[in-house]
């Protein structure tokens, strides 16, 4: 057993739940729940992990595949209603097969904001600050973990939304190869007085030619889709940057209902590959 294998224990809770209903009252399809100790985040993180259609077969045949991971991936979380987009989606040829893997909450504010040095940040929860620690627990013990135990292939990408999202753009421009696709859906750009707008020229510059995609989307509150227009301004200002981008702004849409209303058309256009920045641009000015 390898040394990393010695720093994340593994237990396989359930394997089939598929008449489970979740918090929210949502059919919850057939997955795994594991249990990762993690030395990272020095706590037992619950990570459930969906496989699509036909993966047995698939798998035995060698194939390999995509994996989504999502913030916020809890049963009763956000966790239920993304698969079952995914299943749709794949069911119906619109998106490759792939795997979802949602990352359940313990402290939801602690990961997914980084450092600020504004006072009122800091009373949004009693630890803030932990994006840090949560990305290498992605990065170091998730995904090895995720490639040894199921049939995935490189190509990875994240979804989340609000505080979530905030994670996704941190992450973009922290570690822009940690994964290839970005979805980010009303982020919580206004942390640490919108540092990422204020970053973004730079961080674009250090990103080079790493080929990324970044798809955002803002609803009807206007802090977020204010600071999210400011994002978008940046992205415009740096035309010879390998990031491809969109952004799909949304006033009819509220904070609380943007996830489940674009994630199907966001996911079909993240895997298709037409992302086409110019028009965001151009709907920007």
């Amino acid at each position: 057993m390898s040394l990393r294998e010695w720093f994340i224990a593994l237990i396989i809770v359930c394997a089939g739940v598929g008449d489970k209903v979740s918090d929210a009252g949502e059919p919850v399809l057939p997955h795994e729940t594991l249990n990762i100790e993690s030395r990272v985040l020095a706590e037992k993180r619950v990570v459930n992990v969906w496989v699509p259609p036909g993966y047995a077969a698939g798998k035995e045949k060698g194939g390999r595949y995509p994996v989504l991971y999502m913030p916020d991936g809890g049963v009763g979380e956000d966790f239920p209603h993304v698969v079952s987009t995914v299943d749709s989606l794949v069911r119906a040829g619109e998106i490759p097969p792939m795997l979802v893997v949602g990352i359940e909450n313990t402290q939801r504010r602690r990961d997914m904001t980084g450092p600020t040095k504004v006072a009122e940040d800091r009373k949004i929860a009693a630890v803030v600050g932990g994006s840090a620690a949560f990305r290498s627990f992605i990065a170091d013990e998730l995904k090895p973990l995720i490639r040894k135990r199921y049939a995935a292939n490189e190509e990875s990408a994240i979804i989340g939304e609000s505080a979530a999202a905030l994670f996704i753009v941190e992450t973009l421009f922290l570690q822009p190869e940690l994964f290839n696709i970005y979805i980010a859906l009303d982020p919580s750009l206004w942390w640490n007085n919108e540092q990422w707008s204020r970053e973004a020229g730079a961080r674009l510059k250090r990103m080079g030619d790493v080929q990324v995609s970044l798809l955002l989307a803002s609803a009807n509150e206007q802090g977020n889709r204010q600071v999210t227009m400011n994002l978008v301004q940046v992205l415009c200002q740096q035309p010879e940057s390998a990031l491809q981008w969109s952004h799909a702004p949304h006033p009819e849409l509220g904070h609380d209902t943007i996830y489940r209303t674009l994630e199907k058309d966001l996911l079909k256009q993240a895997f298709s590959g037409t992302i086409d920045s110019a028009s965001a641009c151009a709907g920007s000015e």
